[in-house]
């Protein structure tokens, strides 16, 4: 098969501790990893021998396992003489349980391809706490029956631990059982609808395992592994961070996406190490990492804030200091706009991946278009309906009942659906999916609170679209792949508004999560509506409540007083489900409106620090450049 120029990376980098190939999406970069599985593959098979594969689980391999899919199915690859050994499992996880890495590994890769099921090999979650260590020590023995292992994938945690080795694992450790960290825990609490009932032990093969294999592929995708990518990159072998011993291999390659990146020193000061392009965009970047480094609003850098920070080059070619600062000063003052969508009426589609990403991520810029009297909808992609605690659920169906009782409303039916409701809840194991009564109950919820949200920042309630999206509708954390009909619904929407503006979430470093995925559907149906008509409504990306964009990368600033804030925040209150504790809150203990907030002041101060205008709170967003993902 010959490599699609899309698939190949945007960068090497040579400089770091180990080679890294970065890519400008997950899905040139599972497609480049797969095509290097096939080719070992295919290479053994080509000398009668089989191929021993090192797998890893989690989210980050699961586009490589769907292209070697593919590529089994439509391309003719055999797999037959492959034989698999996994990294790790939950200790005390039955194989059929939602989140064992034995069922995922079947569903998304082994039932769809042709490894023979007794070359198959993954850690039993089930075994005996007597019998573990004599376990483990016959899953090293059927590594070492196999040959050994030909290639190893790898993914990373956020704290460094390779399959769950976790911190100051030893580097010479075999397969054992071992303890998860709490980051670890705290990580994997969506795949368990809460932390506490994430398993406190594992099953792993060792560091001294994993570095016995001949080749080894780390993966790593999104923003949240950029630190432990720097670290493992271009710090010492420490272990504190497990991942940095891989240094000490002799055939590593580290393959991440653009978001995962942003740290390493060649992505985010390559005037550090070598010359560069002085285009604006490196110009701009640059002199604004200046402000930082030298602690100075823009119009107060010299000649000498240039020199002292190795900039010599860029004063040299575009200097002196004040024309720079003069010039950057002005880009940046462009991007301020109070009046985002102009002040002509215009129609304007905000696109809300959950029921609440509207109002928390711009709520205040949709204030603003309805203010300005712009014709502003909302686009409710997805039910939210996961992420809705069992006891709201329970509390509701109550209401209904008591509601239906004192009105004499179909009493019988409603009682029978509560009684529904209240045993599947009561006999719900931890972490398994709900029956559909209780989806349809918390789907409810999740809607009625997005509707007393966009009134309340101003929308009117025939501008609202629930899309209910198909790829979201499995009940689970892990969603569907994005489908025609997804696309299909968005593109319907988009001809039947005819909006001048589209808002779109741009949190895209996540490549399973259900923003990028939304954000994929959007941009399909906006090539396919260029493509037919020859034209597209504008689209502007947002950024979610856990992160901003880089100063350097914003176009559009929407400036937010006071007031606007106040709206803001009563709108996010709206979402009651998701206020004071959510179900899938993440790493950041603050609330939804603590991190809105946070983030709006935040840019805000961003802008005043490099000597813009002091606002008090600011959303910001970037233009699509109309590439597909």
């Amino acid at each position: 098969m010959t490599e699609r120029t899309a698939d190949r990376p945007v960068m090497s980098i040579q400089s770091t501790a180990l080679p890294c190939s970065v890519f400008s999406s997950s899905e040139a970069l599972s497609r480049h990893v797969a095509e290097i599985v096939a080719t070992i593959i295919r290479e053994r098979q080509a000398q009668k021998a089989t191929a021993v594969l090192g797998l890893p689980t989690g989210s980050t391999p699961m586009g490589v396992y769907r292209e070697l899919v593919r590529m089994h199915q439509e391309e003719g690859l055999d797999l037959s003489n492959v034989i698999t050994f996994n990294l790790d499992e939950y200790y005390g996880l039955k194989p059929t349980q939602l989140q064992s890495y034995h069922r995922q590994m079947h569903e998304v890769f082994f039932q769809h391809v042709n490894i023979a099921s007794e070359n198959i090999h993954i850690p039993d979650g089930m075994i005996p706490l007597d019998e573990v260590d004599a376990y483990c020590d016959d899953y090293e023995a059927k590594i070492r029956e196999a040959g050994g292992i030909d290639l190893m994938l790898l993914g990373i945690g956020s704290n460094g631990h390779i399959g769950f080795n976790e911190p100051f694992s030893i580097h010479n450790s075999r397969t054992r059982l071992c303890t998860l960290d709490p980051i670890t825990r705290r990580g994997a609490a969506s795949d368990f609808f809460h932390e506490e009932n994430v398993p406190h032990q594992a099953i792993t093969m060792g560091l001294g395992t994993i570095l016995e294999a001949r080749k080894i592929l780390l993966l790593a995708l999104g923003q949240g592994k950029s630190s432990v990518i720097r670290e493992l990159l271009e710090g010492p072998v420490t272990n504190r961070v497990p991942a940095t011993c891989l240094q000490d291999h002799r055939d590593t390659s580290v393959f991440i996406d653009s978001a995962a990146g942003i740290k390493l020193t060649a992505v985010d000061t390559p005037w550090v190490e070598h010359e560069v392009e002085w285009d604006q965009v490196m110009i701009k970047r640059a002199v604004l990492w200046l402000c930082e480094q030298a602690g100075k609003s823009l119009l107060k850098l010299d000649d000498d804030d240039f020199r002292k920070f190795n900039l010599h080059q860029l004063l040299r070619h575009h200097g002196p200091a004040p024309s720079l600062a003069h010039r950057v000063f002005r880009w940046m003052m462009d991007t301020i706009e109070y009046h985002p969508a102009g002040k002509e009426k215009k129609k304007a589609i905000c696109f809300s991946p959950h029921p609440d990403d509207d109002v928390i991520s711009m709520g205040g810029t949709l204030i603003r278009l309805i203010d300005d009297g712009h014709e502003a909808h909302v686009a409710y992609m997805t039910s939210g309906n996961i992420a809705v605690f069992d006891h709201d659920a329970q509390r509701f169906a109550d209401f209904v009942t008591q509601y239906n009782r004192l009105f004499g409303i179909d009493e019988h039916k409603s009682a029978e659906v509560e009684g529904q409701v209240v045993e599947s809840l009561k006999g719900k194991p931890p972490g398994e999916p709900d029956i559909e009564a209780v989806l349809t109950i918390k789907g409810l919820i999740r809607r009625s609170e997005a509707i007393a949200g966009a009134l309340k920042a101003g929308c009117q309630e025939e501008h609202l679209h629930f899309l209910d999206l198909p790829f979201y509708r499995t009940g689970k954390v892990a969603k569907n792949p994005l489908g025609p009909e997804d696309v299909q619904i968005v593109k319907e929407l988009i001809l039947k508004v005819q909006p001048d503006q589209v808002y779109i979430a741009g949190d895209l470093s996540d490549p399973h999560g259900t923003h990028r995925v939304c954000a994929m559907a959007i941009f399909n149906a906006l090539l396919e509506i260029e493509a037919e008509t020859g034209s597209r409504p504008e689209a502007l990306l947002y950024r979610g409540a856990w992160q901003e964009y880089p100063l350097h990368e914003i176009e559009i600033c929407v400036p937010l007083s006071p007031n606007d804030m106040f709206k803001k925040r009563q709108a996010i209150f709206m979402h009651e489900s998701q206020k004071d504790s959510a179900l899938f809150p993440g790493t950041d203990p603050r609330e939804f409106w603590e991190r809105a907030e946070d983030r709006n002041i935040g840019t805000a101060d961003s802008y005043n620090r490099i000597g813009l205008p002091e606002y008090f709170a600011m959303e910001a967003f970037v233009r699509w450049n109309g590439q597909p993902l």
